[in-house]
């Protein structure tokens, strides 16, 4: 069936039905709770954000990197959640539910708009399909059913809005129009940098569906006319570089060889996921050096055979090329060449990029059937299949983010050798006081990744309450060597280490905190105490003053001190 440009009431329907979907997807996650992966440090742990909207909290975003990211417009949004919702995260949730409704029908209104135009590229239904598939694709779970990821949703708005003003802006050029683009794809930015990379998308659609490349002289000038946005990405790559720079190479000495292998193997697993979205977890840990080089021979060559194929039939099948260097290009930010974090990959980093193999997918197979008989009903049903069965199997995915133990038990059972899923869960069952189930995965975790990220921290402090206090003693000294500028496992073993009654080495080791943490009252009344102690009474007095001078109600210091004082006189 062919709608003209004009049959908005169909247009308003497949909208609607847009919103269905991702509700009938996603609604289940205004049940669900926050996870104890990174939720605390961009909600409800973060006094920034949780204390609401207001001008000094908009400065901060602004002006200050948390959680290696410079993404200012996303907490501002976690910050008008907060005041609307406070700390229910139902609202949060609802929140990212909502964004992505939004960004699946602006995807919708985009495509058809762009392959509407006088070269006729495409048609209704297509890119109704197409955005079906990015509302409700399994691999969009993890970007909606995380609030930490509300950076993703909001990205992708932005992203719809600046790739409608920027075929608006194409279709007749004007100053107003290309400010009001550039405005959008500053937002976009600032709600995810992952997007730096929208310039040269924009140059994928000039080739097709636009249609405004047609030599060499007419791709230099829209590379010109992109300067200032290409300038936007390149002001928002430095601000990532510097809020990342304690994030980057956390993977100690992996080499670039192993970098670009894992990149490669990383492209393909996206391909492969998008065909058969079975067994996604939150996390999937790194290979390191332990990839296999057939593995990454065979992505290599399978990336490259693609590239070369697009590439030679760019003029015959042009959405061919336009969709897979939109996946390909979009990519390249997340793909590990510069490496941040533990992950070898991950479903959320496919948000964006995915909807270019949507799209060369689509419009190929309908392509391809064009001789065939009875081929509207065979695509139809088959488009009816497949939404069906992403449906059904989103709905599953999503399931498993309904508690902390749900995700972590998940992603244990469908990845191996899962080191930060094992710390993960024993954080959260040493929270419910299972110390023994939270030993057990600590002690996984750290089998198979010595180094992993306070696997042995969260060991110890789940030792001290068996009261295994030696053992809590080595193991929060492998934190150490693992960790050397630890504040809290340097306050930790001290602590440890005074019920050890090795009062001396305490005493280093809380200076050492302080040394870190020099603004700590807590800290200087641990010093004091440990001093008194040790006999050294003058030293604990001076920092018995000083935790009262950060803190000046603090009565056990007061109380403390006066004690001291009464004993010396």
């Amino acid at each position: 069936m062919n709608l003209s440009k004009s049959d908005n009431k169909i247009a308003v329907a497949v909208c609607l039905f847009l919103c269905a979907l991702v509700w009938l997807v996603f609604g289940q996650t205004l049940s669900h709770g926050f996870t104890n992966y990174d939720d605390e440090k961009y909600v409800f742990k973060n006094a920034h954000v949780s204390s609401g909207l207001n001008a000094r909290e908009i400065g901060w975003a602004f002006t200050h990197a948390h959680a290696a990211n410079w993404h200012p417009v996303t907490w501002i949004s976690h910050m008008l959640d907060c005041q609307l919702f406070g700390l229910n995260p139902r609202g949060h949730h609802l929140t990212n539910v909502a964004l992505h409704a939004v960004g699946s029908v602006l995807l919708f209104l985009v495509l058809r708009q762009m392959t509407d135009g006088p070269s006729r590229t495409g048609d209704f239904w297509r890119s109704a399909f197409v955005a079906a598939l990015f509302a409700i694709h399994p691999l969009r779970v993890e970007s909606v059913a995380w609030i930490a990821e509300r950076k993703d949703v909001l990205s992708g708005v932005f992203f719809m809005l600046t790739l409608g003003a920027y075929i608006r802006y194409a279709r007749r050029p004007s100053v107003s129009r290309y400010i009001t683009m550039s405005i959008l794809c500053a937002l976009a930015l600032m709600s995810k940098p992952m997007v730096v990379t929208l310039p040269f998308l924009l140059l994928l659609l000039d080739h097709w569906p636009l249609n405004r490349i047609v030599d060499l002289a007419t791709l230099r000038k829209m590379v010109i006319e992109k300067i200032p946005l290409f300038a936007l990405s390149a002001v928002s790559c430095a601000a990532t570089l510097v809020a990342q720079r304690e994030s980057i190479d956390v993977i100690a000495n992996l080499s670039w060889p192993w970098r670009v292998g894992n990149a490669g193997v990383a492209a393909v697993t996206y391909l492969w996921q998008m065909i058969w979205p079975r067994d996604l977890a939150v996390f999937y840990p790194h290979p390191k050096t332990n990839l296999p080089l057939s593995n990454v021979a065979v992505a290599v060559i399978l990336l490259v055979a693609i590239s070369l194929g697009v590439f030679v039939l760019r003029r015959t099948r042009p959405y061919l090329f336009t969709g897979w260097f939109w996946f390909l290009g979009m990519l390249i930010p997340v793909l590990g060449i510069v490496q941040v974090g533990w992950q070898a990959h991950a479903d959320r980093y496919t948000y964006l990029p995915l909807i270019g193999l949507f799209l060369a997918a689509t419009w190929a197979i309908v392509d391809l059937m064009k001789s065939w008989p009875r081929r509207r009903e065979i695509l139809a049903v088959g488009a009816v299949l497949i939404i069906t069965a992403l449906t059904v199997q989103a709905r599953l995915q999503t399931s498993y983010w309904r508690d902390n133990e749900s995700l972590w038990s998940h992603a244990i059972a469908v990845t191996s050798g899962n080191a930060t899923a094992h710390n993960n869960l024993g954080t959260l069952l040493g929270r419910r006081g299972q110390f023994t189930e939270a030993i057990a995965h600590f002690e996984n975790a750290v089998a198979i990744d010595p180094t992993v990220r306070k696997a042995h921290f969260n060991w110890a402090a789940a030792l001290m309450q068996t009261g295994n206090t030696a053992e809590a003693i080595v193991h929060y000294e492998k934190e150490l060597q693992n960790q050397p500028e630890s504040a809290d496992t340097e306050n930790n073993l001290a602590n440890a280490l005074m019920q050890a009654d090795r009062t001396e080495e305490a005493i280093e080791h809380f200076r050492r905190f302080l040394q870190l943490r020099p603004t700590s009252a807590t800290g200087h009344y641990n010093l004091a105490v440990a001093l008194d102690r040790s006999g050294r009474a003058s030293e604990a007095e001076s920092q018995y003053e000083q935790a009262l001078a950060l803190k000046p109600d603090y009565a056990n210091a007061r109380r403390n001190l006066n004690e001291l004082r009464q004993e010396r006189n």
